[in-house]
C-alpha cells in the first residue's frame, strides 16, 4: 500500500528543548483526526461571499450546515476502518465538525502514522514530541486532513496580566475601572443579551462558584447562568493560584457577564494542546444544547509555534469570533527581533482585539494611547501575517513602523479592533478568593464579545462574520493614534497596534 506524507504535519522540536529518549511505548493518548469536508467548494464560495461583505443570504443552522458540510458517513467508516487495522479505538465521531477521536499506545500510533514520538525536557516542563512528518496510508489519504495531539507540549498562553505592585511614585498614575464602567465610557448601547449565549474557551484553570457569588452581587449585577462544558479530559478544576490560569478564567467571565446581562456563559474547558484547542473551538462551534453566537479565545502562541495543519479556521454559521491579539508587543514573545503576530488572533475568520490605555474623565474619555509598558511590562500584540494572505476588508491599508515608514499590508493585518488592555488601568475582578486588578488583552476579547452579544439580541439576529462590515464603518470607532507596541505606531485610520480603534457602542448599533 502506497504511503503519502500528511501536508503541513511537519514538527519540531522546541526551542531549547532536549530529547531525553523514546516516548513510553505504553503510554495511552487520544489523537484528534480532522476529516475532510463535503461540498468544499461550495463552502469556499459561501466564505469568499462573506469575505467580500456580501450578506444577502442567511447563515446556515446548525443542523443546514452539519447536513450540506460535515463529514461523509463513508469518510467516518474510513476512519474506523484504519482504527480497527492498528487496533486503535474511537472514543467519537463527530460528523458537524469533522472530528475522530482515536486513543491508542504509543507503540501503536508510532506504527499507524510512522512517526517517532520521543520525550523531550524543555524550561517550562517535560513533553511528549515528534520531528518530521506524518505518514498517511491510502486508505486515509485525501480523507484525513490534519493529525494532532501525537505532540502534546503547550501550545498557548493566556493573555492577561495582573497590576504588579504599584510603588509610591507611580501611585497617582494607576485606576482601575469595573467592566461596567469600561462599557460606559465606550457608549455601549442600552439593553441586555437575554437569548445570547457567549462561549468561552479556556486551557487550564478554573472559577470558583463563590467568587462569582460575590463579585457579581458586589457590582449589583444579577450572576449570569454560567455551565462548564468539559473537552476531552478538561474540567473546570480551580487551581487555587490566582496567578495561573485562574486568573484568566476569572477575568473572561466577570467581564462578559457584567457587560452581556442576560446572557447564558458556557465555558469549554480543554487541555492545552494544539488538539484540545481546535477540539474545544470546533465543539464550541457546532454546540447544538448551547448554541453560542459569540466566543471569546483569551489564549494564543506565535504563529511560527504551530504547525499549518493546526490553523483550521472555526466555522462561523452566524457565530462571532473574538480573539486576543497578545500581550508581546509586535514580537510576540519571540526572541528573534523580528515581528510575530499571535494565532489565532491572525485568522481571518478572528476578529483580533488589541490593547490600549484608557483613562477617564467622569463619565467621559480623557485620552487613550495603544497600550504599552516598556519591556518590563506588556504591550498590544499586532504586525502582519505570515501565514495568512491579506483578506479583501484590508486592501489598501498600510501599516506604519518605528521609522516612520508606511508599507502596504501583504498579509492579514493584526489587530482588528482594540479596547482597554493595561495594567495600570484596569479592570477589578475577582479570584480565588482575592480582589485583583487585571489588564492584558484577554479582557479584550470578552467585552467585544459581550457587546457583539448585546448588539445580537438588539437585533434578534446573529452578526456572525462581522469583519468585513466593521472596515466599512471606521467613524464608529475611537481612532488610537499615539503609541506603539515595538514595531509599528500607532496612526490615523487603521494600525497594527489598535487596529480600526476601541467601539463607539452607540455608533455601532446604529449602523449595525
Amino acid at each position: 500500500m502506497a504511503k503519502h506524507t500528511l501536508s503541513g504535519s511537519d514538527r519540531n522540536a522546541m526551542a531549547g528543548a532536549h530529547c531525553v529518549g523514546p516516548a513510553d511505548p505504553d503510554e495511552t493518548l487520544e489523537v484528534v483526526l480532522l476529516v475532510r469536508q463535503r461540498e468544499s467548494k461550495a463552502f469556499s464560495a459561501l466564505v469568499a461571499q462573506l469575505a467580500a461583505g456580501d450578506r444577502s443570504n442567511p447563515h446556515l443552522s446548525r443542523t443546514a450546515f452539519n447536513a450540506q458540510f460535515g463529514a461523509a458517513a463513508e469518510d467516518l467508516a474510513a476512519v474506523a476502518g484504519f482504527a480497527k487495522q492498528h487496533a486503535l479505538t474511537v472514543v467519537r465521531a463527530d460528523a458537524a465538525s469533522r472530528i475522530v477521536v482515536l486513543s491508542g499506545t504509543v507503540a501503536r500510533f508510532n506504527a499507524a502514522f510512522e512517526v517517532n514520538l520521543q520525550q523531550y525536557e524543555h524550561p517550562s516542563g517535560k513533553y511528549r514530541g515528534r520531528t518530521g512528518t506524518i505518514t498517511l496510508s491510502d486508505d486515509l489519504h485525501g480523507v484525513v486532513t490534519a493529525v494532532l495531539g501525537l505532540d502534546n507540549r503547550s501550545q498557548a498562553r493566556a493573555h492577561f496580566r495582573f497590576r504588579p505592585p504599584i510603588q509610591a511614585s507611580s501611585a497617582a498614575t494607576a485606576v482601575s475601572y469595573s467592566p461596567a464602567q469600561v462599557a460606559g465610557l465606550y457608549q455601549f448601547p442600552a439593553g441586555i443579551a437575554a437569548g445570547q449565549c457567549i462561549a468561552l474557551i479556556e486551557l487550564g484553570g478554573g472559577y470558583q462558584t463563590s467568587d462569582l457569588v460575590s463579585y457579581f452581587a458586589g457590582a449589583g449585577i444579577t450572576q449570569p447562568t454560567v455551565v462548564a462544558v468539559p473537552v476531552g479530559g478538561g474540567s473546570n478544576n480551580p487551581t487555587g493560584d490566582a496567578n495561573g490560569p485562574d486568573g484568566e478564567v476569572a477575568l473572561d467571565i466577570e467581564v462578559a457577564g457584567s457587560i452581556a446581562p442576560g446572557a447564558k456563559i458556557a465555558v469549554y474547558f480543554a487541555g492545552n494542546t494544539d488538539a484540545s484547542f481546535i477540539d474545544a473551538v470546533s465543539q464550541a462551534v457546532h454546540d447544538t444544547v448551547n448554541q453560542p453566537s459569540v466566543i471569546s479565545i483569551s489564549w494564543g502562541g506565535p504563529e511560527s509555534s504551530w504547525t499549518s495543519q493546526s490553523m483550521q479556521a472555526a466555522a462561523t454559521l452566524g457565530v462571532t469570533v473574538c480573539v486576543a491579539s497578545g500581550d508581546n508587543g509586535s514580537s510576540d514573545g519571540v526572541s528573534d527581533s523580528a515581528a510575530h503576530v499571535d494565532f489565532p488572533a491572525s485568522s481571518p475568520y478572528a476578529l483580533a482585539c488589541g490593547g490600549t490605555s484608557l483613562r477617564a474623565a467622569g463619565d467621559a474619555i480623557a485620552s487613550e494611547v495603544v497600550w504599552n509598558d516598556g519591556a518590563a511590562g506588556g504591550a498590544s500584540g499586532g504586525g502582519v501575517s505570515a501565514v495568512y494572505a491579506l483578506p479583501a476588508w484590508q486592501q489598501a491599508l498600510k501599516a506604519e513602523n518605528s521609522a516612520g515608514v508606511s508599507t502596504r499590508l501583504t498579509g492579514r493585518g493584526v489587530p482588528d479592533v482594540a479596547a482597554n488592555a493595561d495594567p495600570q488601568t484596569g479592570y477589578n475582578v475577582r479570584v480565588d478568593g482575592k480582589d485583583m486588578v487585571v489588564g492584558g488583552t484577554s479582557a479584550v476579547a470578552p467585552l467585544w464579545a459581550a457587546l457583539i452579544a448585546r448588539l445580537n439580541a438588539g437585533q434578534d439576529k446573529a452578526l456572525g462574520y462581522i469583519n468585513p462590515l466593521l472596515y466599512q464603518q471606521a467613524k464608529s470607532f475611537n481612532d488610537i493614534t499615539q503609541g506603539n507596541n515595538g514595531s509599528f505606531e500607532a496612526t490615523p485610520g487603521w494600525d497594527a497596534c489598535t487596529g480600526l480603534g476601541s467601539p463607539d457602542g452607540q455608533k455601532l448599533a446604529a449602523v449595525i
